[in-house]
């Protein structure tokens, strides 16, 4: 148990009968009346975000979470199978719980956020950049950079980006896997 002067940027906590992690929070101690926090909470179950007002001294429920780093392994009907890079336990997730599994590789880690108290997983945190290879789409043109024209991609894992009209099959690309978008094509 804790109260509003706890808050901070990452802290879990349980707040209507669901789990949420502060994004964002900001005191106020107005003139007139009294102090308060002001936050902005993301829920760790559906991803959800949340504004909330708490009063100065509000109690709070923080829930301790727990970061592991999981191995990737494959899909199949079941699910998506990850390895724990610890133990070598391996673990069986939903599509719902996952961040973005689109841009999942195989053996890529990731982080999967555990409540410690009840051991179960709460959400998964991938990395913020992956790089891909183009399996599919349609031929470029050289030298056509002037304008941000873009084209339908293919990528390795089979989701579909926005490229550059530059971009041919077969060149590695740096993808964002929070928005799904191109940022740049990787040397090798």
């Amino acid at each position: 148990m804790g109260n509003t002067s706890d808050i901070r940027n990452g802290l879990c906590i349980e707040y209507n009968h669901d789990i949420y992690s502060v994004v964002e929070f900001l005191h106020v101690k107005p003139g007139k009346g009294p102090a308060f926090v002001r936050t902005k909470l993301k829920s760790l179950t559906n991803g959800k975000v949340v504004d909330n007002t708490f009063s100065a001294g509000h109690k709070i429920e923080v829930v301790r979470v727990e970061r592991r780093v999981f191995q990737y392994l494959y899909k199949d009907d079941m699910g998506y199978n990850f390895m724990n890079m610890e133990t070598f336990d391996q673990i069986r997730l939903s599509e719902d719980i996952l961040d973005n599994p689109t841009f999942l590789k195989e053996s890529m880690e990731i982080d999967i956020l555990y409540h410690a108290d009840k051991e179960i997983p709460l959400t998964t945190e991938m990395p913020q950049f992956v790089t891909m290879e183009i399996t599919y789409t349609e031929p470029g043109e050289r030298g056509n950079t002037a304008n941000n024209v873009t084209k339908p991609a293919t990528v390795e894992s089979g989701a579909e980006i926005k490229v550059p009209i530059f971009i041919n099959e077969g060149d590695i690309v740096k993808i964002d896997t929070r928005t799904g978008s191109y940022i740049e094509r990787v040397k090798v």
